[in-house]
Order: structure tokens, then sequence, then C-alpha cells
């Protein structure tokens, strides 16, 4: 059995990994820092005995997509971790950066996943794992951008999953929906969180159990679990109002 994970390098994705080579499951990494990626291909084959190749690669770039996707066919399980977050009022954040977010969160997402999806519902066998956030539950003022691709990602699994069920197809996906954990993600965005973070090691230990047995909905720890519930039950208007105070307290902790 081999996995491809994105955004390998760090975090989430660098801890998914190694809790996949606890398995036996070889790997292929994905990131733009080769120093990193070499660094975790030695842990991981020397600790676990697996086979690991690493991929030196920018997901900005949509012709990457296609080049990772023709030269990584023989997956079995694909995890689309890759992503980060752009902090301030949407009149002010930077629109380069934002473009780089919505190509990075949204488009190589859509088009790996749309690229091994086909393969996999042709084999009848494989699992997808696309990694959202509690975010895409709700509005992100000045977040808006981030809140907005991770409610993309998790629409599109919602679909595919119902698309999958009418099929009768044995192929299966999952969503992850962590709230704040700490990664490098914070220090990318420009924020700090007011809730505990997990720490990556236990969102990826939790998430892979839960994926390897087919679970879709992957919401790890139980007050990231009460969030979701009362996502769904409180009026938009009154979310946007909580959303942008606890923003504001991330800026005012930045600052």
């Amino acid at each position: 059995m081999k996995a491809l994970v994105t955004g390998a390098s760090s975090g989430i994705g660098r801890d998914i990994s190694r809790e996949f080579a606890k398995r036996g499951i070889n790997l292929v990494i994905v990131a733009r820092s080769e120093e990193k990626l070499n660094e975790l291909k030695q842990e991981l084959e020397q600790n676990y005995k697996v086979d690991v190749k690493i991929v030196i690669m920018d997901l900005n770039l949509e012709e990457n997509l296609f080049k990772l996707y023709e030269e990584n066919k023989d997956i079995d399980l694909l995890v689309n971790n890759a992503g980060f977050g752009v902090f301030g009022n949407f009149t002010e954040t930077d629109l380069n950066k934002e473009l780089n977010l919505i190509k990075t969160n949204v488009v190589a997402v859509h088009v790996l996943t749309k690229l091994y999806l086909k393969d996999m519902v042709k084999n009848n066998n494989g699992q997808i794992l696309n990694v959202s956030s509690i975010a895409a539950s709700m509005p992100g003022p000045l977040m808006c951008a981030y809140y907005a691709s991770k409610s993309y990602v998790l629409r599109l699994s919602e679909g595919i999953k119902e698309e999958l069920k009418k099929k009768k197809s044995d192929v299966k996906i999952s969503v992850l929906q962590p709230g704040p954990v700490n990664t490098n993600f914070n220090n990318v965005a420009g924020v700090k969180f007011n809730l505990s973070s997990k720490s990556s090691e236990f969102v990826a230990k939790y998430a892979v159990d839960k994926f390897l047995k087919g679970k879709f909905n992957i919401i790890p720890g139980f007050l990231i679990k009460c969030v979701k519930f009362f996502s769904k039950i409180t009026p938009d208007f009154i979310l946007s109002k909580v959303c942008y105070h606890m923003q504001e307290s991330k800026k005012e902790k930045k600052e």
C-alpha cells in the first residue's frame, strides 16, 4: 500500500506521514522544502522500514499538479493537506498571497482529488483524505479567503461522498476538520488562537485512525465537536459577529 501526502514537510502533513509509516505504508511525500523532506525520509525509512519517495514541488503551479499525478499514479491513499492562511481586512490583505492561497487550498485539492479519484473509481479501490478545518462551518471575517477555501474543500468532499454512495463504490473519501493546531500555520497566517491548540501529533493519529476505518467527518477533540454543533444551529449573522471578535483577539495577541 502507498500513500501520497501533500504539505508533508511539517505539522499535520508530517505527522500523518509518520502515522502511515508506523502502519507499514509506503509514502510519497510532497512539499517545497527539500531539507525537511529529506530529514523526514531518513527518519521514516530508518525507524519503520518503509519506502519513501520525496517530491520537491510548489503546488501553486497547475502544471505541477498534473506532473505529480503522472509520475505517481500507483497511489492507494491520497492526503490533500497542503494549505495556508492570510490574516487581515479583505481590502488590505495582499492579493497575490490570496491568489496563491486559492491555488494551494482549492485548485490543488480539486485537481488532485479529480485525477486520483477517477483512477480509484475505475479500480473500485482507494481512499482520499481532504484536510479542511472547523473554519469551513462558519463565516471568516479577517480571514475571508482562508475560511472560504476550507468551505470549498468540505462541500466538494460532501458532494463526492454522495456520488460514490450512489455508484455503490468501495472508494472512500474523508474530510478532516481540526480546530487550532500547534503548527507553523499560525506563523504563516500571522495569528495566535484563543482556543487551546491540539498538537499535530494528536490530530494526525486521530485522523489516520478514523480515515483508515472509512469515517467521513473527522473532527478531533470534544470542544471542536461542540463548535461544529453550535455552528449548525446558530444564525450566520451571529456567527459572523462572534468570528470577527475572535479574529480581532488574534490580532491583539499578534501585536
